[in-house]
């Protein structure tokens, strides 16, 4: 009970700035006391009231001064501080929180990584150096601790990404009454010796060669797919628009040496039509019957350069000209004379020249 009870929390930031919290919506509901601190270790200490507060919802929870000797005495007293309400003397060398460590270093040598960072220069044997590490497949970290200001761990695979961390901590209870370390300094990524932004940049020259090969493979199998995708296509525009065949091809002699004079070429060559099977038959003795009667029909009427030509299976099987000319004729039992070829067609038919 009384003054002692009060129970407050003291820092001292590397022996540079102390830091005074209490509870005080716990030990002083509804009031906002005041805070005083002096240094040295006479009866007579010259009080100075504090002149940063602290703040918790308006009401002042602690004082932040700067460190002025080994000994400290402090007095949280009421508002008006008439009255003191705790009191204690303490020595500041006792809660030093360390700063983080300076200028931390990395040696890589295969699998040990060895760890250092500059020394203080007080009490350096009261601190001790803390490393953490864990891969990008770790989910907890690795730590080790050694004296200050050097450490070395080995085990590390060379094909990982490391996440690494260091501060110091200070002894208990041989230098310090609470066990105070230091902010974690800057964390830093590591790959095999290599310094890394990230993890997440963890790209080897393997794995670029990988996703070089990647791509390459990827583009093939686009000039495959559309390979494919033409090849069906052209199918596909072959069976909705078929080809026109070139008339060059069943006269070849018509375009070639006649230059496509179709009366020059039917006065040196007999008139070839072919004549294509119905699907129904037709009496062999009619077809003959009209052919003669054409035949002597066409023998009054024209000269000496006039042919006329019948559509019998056997004609068909004597001239060799009648299959490149391809005349398809119809059933209808008229004729046509066309350049002094009279030809004989059916409604179903048709004539190609």
């Amino acid at each position: 009970g009384g003054k002692d009870a009060v129970n407050t929390t003291i820092i001292n930031f590397n022996n540079e700035k102390m830091q005074v919290t209490w509870a005080t919506r716990e030990l002083f509901p509804n009031e906002n006391v005041s805070f005083f601190y002096a240094f040295g270790e006479g009866k007579y200490n010259v009080w100075k009231p504090c002149t940063t507060y602290l703040l918790d919802q308006d009401y002042n929870s602690g004082c932040l001064f700067k460190t002025e000797g080994p000994t400290l005495a402090i007095s949280i007293r009421n508002n008006n501080g008439s009255e003191e309400l705790f009191a204690k003397k303490l020595k500041t060398d006792f809660y030093i929180k360390p700063s983080p460590p300076e200028n931390v270093t990395f040696f890589w040598d295969e699998d040990t990584v060895t760890v250092s960072c500059n020394k203080p220069q007080r009490n350096a044997w009261c601190l001790r150096l803390e490393l953490q590490y864990k891969s990008k497949f770790d989910k907890e970290w690795q730590s080790r601790t050694s004296k200050c200001c050097s450490i070395g761990e080995q085990g590390f695979d060379p094909r990982k990404c490391y996440s690494f961390r260091v501060r110091l901590e200070r002894l208990e209870p041989y230098c310090n009454v609470v066990k105070y370390s230091s902010d974690w300094a800057a964390e830093t990524f590591w790959m095999n010796g290599t310094l890394l932004d990230s993890c997440d940049d963890d790209i080897t020259p393997r794995s670029k060669t990988v996703i070089v090969l990647s791509c390459l493979l990827a583009v093939l199998l686009m000039m495959f797919i559309l390979l494919i995708l033409l090849c069906k296509w052209q199918r596909v525009q072959m069976s909705v628009l078929p080809a026109i065949p070139d008339p060059k091809c069943p006269f070849a002699d018509l375009f070639n040496d006649h230059n496509g004079n179709l009366q020059e070429w039917l006065d040196k060559n007999y008139c070839v039509v072919l004549q294509t099977k119905l699907e129904y038959e037709e009496p062999e003795s009619i077809t003959e019957a009209e052919s003669q009667q054409e035949d002597g029909k066409n023998s009054d009427k024209q000269g000496p350069l006039q042919k006329t030509f019948t559509f019998s299976g056997a004609d068909e099987n004597n001239d060799s000209k009648a299959a490149e000319t391809a005349c398809l004729i119809p059933a209808s039992k008229t004729t046509d004379p066309f350049a002094g070829c009279h030809i004989l067609m059916n409604d179903d038919m048709y004539v190609m020249l």
